[in-house]
């Protein structure tokens, strides 16, 4: 196989890639009452990959590990969890200004 065709090999593959990851994370991200929307999946595939994934999709820790990460979740993963009504907005920003004064206090003692 030539550097070239490799190249446009994985060019092929990536969308399959991408598909295979969002049918992986479609168990990754159940509640107990059932599965979590097909958009919170596909917004939250890739901060599931950075924090989570050593968890197995479906189990009970997947949950636990994505609200223990959840100051560092994407945007879009934290929009699509507020639109699922899976967290609220409230939610969102107490716990954005609770890290800010971690940040702040942290800056002070410096």
């Amino acid at each position: 196989m030539t550097p070239n065709s490799s190249i446009a090999t994985a060019g092929i593959f990536s969308p399959l890639r991408i598909a295979l990851a969002a049918f992986a994370l479609t168990g990754a991200l159940a509640t107990e009452a059932g599965a979590v929307s097909l958009t919170v999946k596909l917004a939250c595939a890739n901060d599931y990959y950075a924090y989570c994934s050593q968890h197995s999709p479906g189990s009970p820790g997947v949950r636990q590990c994505m609200r223990a990460h959840g100051s560092q979740l994407s945007q879009r993963c934290v929009s699509a969890l507020i639109s699922a009504g899976e967290v609220s907005q409230t939610e969102v920003e107490r716990r954005k200004a609770v890290a800010s004064a971690r940040r702040s206090k942290t800056a002070s003692a410096d």
